[in-house]
């Protein structure tokens, strides 16, 4: 499956336009740290894209959340890497996330989500305007709704800074939606 293929079979299953910006925006940090760990750009990039492609089904049912999408890209012509990777996303299921693309796609998914919020709560909204100091203070948040910090905290399996997670994530997602806002 290419990624043509895969983001119209996202599209057909997420009709909220947010949630498919989001699944964009964590393909393109997967993408940036396939890039920066010297990975497979094309089969991170899908796991990315792909890995919320459940979420509207499962909705208020988490623990089914990442089991059905695993169901669902079983179907396409995959690499099971991005399978394992998507099913490890999820706490509920307690899948080992052995590889350096299971653990970027737990972490970054809702870095992703706290740079959006970052961005929401500028004057103009715009992503743009977003800088790493924005995004490390509010790191320190716990209360912010839908972003889970712990997840956010497990970058350190990464073997790289707090910082430099927050920069090449932030990094992506600009380049990717450069004068947008989230």
């Amino acid at each position: 499956m290419n990624r043509d293929e895969a983001f119209e079979e996202l599209k057909i299953r997420l009709n909220h336009k947010d949630i498919l910006r989001h699944s964009l925006a964590v393909e393109a940090v997967m993408k940036e740290f396939a890039r920066y760990y010297d990975a497979d750009v094309e089969i991170w990039g899908l796991a990315g894209l792909l890995h919320d492609i459940d979420i509207e089904k499962t909705a208020g049912d988490p623990e089914k959340h990442s089991i059905v999408a695993a169901q669902i890209i079983e179907n396409f012509d995959i690499d099971e890497s991005i399978i394992y990777c998507i099913r490890s996303q999820n706490d509920y299921h307690t899948i080992p996330r052995k590889r350096k693309m299971d653990k970027v796609l737990y972490a970054a998914n809702h870095l992703t989500h706290l740079i959006t919020y970052c961005a929401d709560k500028l004057p103009d909204n715009n992503l743009s305007d977003v800088t790493p100091k924005m995004v490390l203070e509010n790191i320190s948040k716990s209360d912010i709704e839908g972003i889970n910090i712990e997840h956010i905290k497990h970058y350190i399996e990464l073997n790289i800074t707090l910082l430099e997670f927050v920069e090449i994530t932030l990094n992506a997602m600009q380049k990717n939606f450069d004068n947008t806002k989230m």
